[in-house]
């Protein structure tokens, strides 16, 4: 039966009559409300989509695209050192393990630990009395064997003239003869003894055959001490001068060797393990005959005077050579400069504060300039910070000029140096 002939009791509202409806019937109508529902969200989303926006330019310090902030430095002329890079150790020019000479006792000790001594210095005392007492005895009997050789030489000369006298065999005076040599080398073995005795009182005084500092002592007084002491009484190292073994590549040998055929000077200098910090600055004395072939690096020694003690010896140190000078270079800082695509480059700024790119040639530097053999004029202005977002044309505005860049010879400050740099280029001297 339809609704329209569905009967309703007397007294009864249609409300009551849509509550009794069957329950699929009410899962149905809460489903396409549903549907509904989900409709005009899809088309109220959609319609936001669609809506336009105003753009907004990006955050940032170039959102307006205006001119770009750099740091720029101008173009120098001065002079870049071309050095050379080695690790090396301070080896002292003599190190000595005192000895004693005789066997005896210690009496006295006459340095303190550390203490730096001149050459001469005395430091141990050794008992002298068993010496004296056998210096004595010697002596004795150099008189006694005196007087026999006096005795002998008059009895030779008596049996020589009753020989004359034919008055006794010959035999006796060659007899008496070989008694007045016996007698002679009794003397002299004697004196022997005597010098040999006077040494080894000197022997009592140890004193320091070259002047250094004195490190701790291994014997103590009291203790008995031999010729042959294991780690002997104490050990001396000289301190003044002192020089730095080193290694430098092998290709580094025929730039280096010019200069020492040319009897040129080169100064080096040592800076500390952290290679912040120089030590000394000393001068190259000589240079090793081979290379090494398990590391490809030549030895060469440096002297340093060490007036202040600055160098220890077995220290490590990093060593400067000074192999030439550029006088009158280009120079502009390292970071002024670029590589990519066109190679090495660098940004210069017009007088109408934009940039162009400028293709330049790599000399020789160090940790702060480079000098550039071509590409650049002393007096141009080079981008050295901020360059990573210009391009040719880019419109710039100079935070903050550098007129001076660091002086090449003053920026060696215990940094190292690029091998490419090091080894680029020569110049006059």
């Amino acid at each position: 039966m339809n609704d329209e002939n569905r009967y309703t009791l007397p007294g009864s509202t249609g409300l009551a009559d849509s509550d009794d409806r069957p329950e699929w019937q009410k899962r149905l109508r809460s489903r396409r409300v549903l549907v509904i529902l989900a409709v005009l969200v899809a088309i109220a989303l959609l319609a936001w989509l669609l809506t336009p926006k105003a753009t907004r330019p990006p955050p940032g310090r170039f959102a307006g695209g205006g001119p770009m902030p750099v740091v720029a430095a101008r173009v120098q002329s001065g002079d870049m050192p071309i050095t050379l890079i080695g690790l090396g150790a301070v080896t002292p020019l003599a190190t000595v393990t005192v000895q004693s000479q005789i066997s005896g006792q210690i009496m006295k000790i006459l340095f303190k630990e550390g203490q730096t001594v001149k050459a001469g210095a005395p430091l141990f005392l050794i008992d002298p009395r068993p010496y004296e007492v056998a210096l004595e005895q010697a002596q004795g009997a150099l008189v006694r064997d005196k007087a026999l050789l006096d005795n002998a030489r008059i009895d030779l000369t008596r049996y020589q003239t009753l020989w004359k006298q034919d008055s006794i065999a010959e035999q006796q005076v060659a007899t008496q003869q070989s008694l007045v040599v016996q007698d002679e080398g009794n003397v002299k073995t004697d004196q022997a003894q005597i010098d040999a005795q006077k040494l080894n009182l000197v022997y009592c005084h140890i004193t320091s055959s070259i002047p250094g500092r004195v490190g701790l002592q291994q014997v103590n007084v009291g203790n008995y001490v031999t010729p042959s002491e294991p780690n002997g009484l104490v050990v001396i190292t000289q301190m003044k001068p002192i020089t730095v073994v080193f290694t430098l590549a092998e290709d580094d040998i025929p730039q280096l060797m010019q200069q020492v055929h040319a009897s040129h000077t080169l100064t080096v200098t040592a800076w500390d393990r952290s290679n912040t910090h120089q030590l000394a600055a000393g001068a190259l004395q000589s240079v090793d005959s081979q290379i090494d072939p398990t590391t490809g690096t030549v030895k060469l020694k440096a002297i340093f005077p060490n007036d202040d003690e600055s160098l220890f010896p077995q220290q490590f140190v990093n060593v400067v050579l000074l192999l030439n000078t550029l006088h009158g270079a280009t120079l502009i800082p390292q970071a002024g400069v670029q590589r990519g695509a066109p190679g090495t480059y660098v940004y210069v700024v017009d007088p109408d504060q934009t940039v162009s790119v400028r293709k330049v040639s790599l000399g020789p530097g160090d940790a702060n300039n480079v000098s550039i053999k071509q590409g650049l004029t002393p007096g141009e202005l080079v981008v050295v910070d901020g360059a990573d977002k210009l391009k040719d044309g880019a419109k710039v505005l100079l935070r903050q000029t550098n007129g001076a860049p660091a002086v090449a010879g003053q920026s060696q400050g215990g940094h190292h140096r690029h091998p490419q740099q090091q080894q680029s280029g020569q110049g006059g001297t």
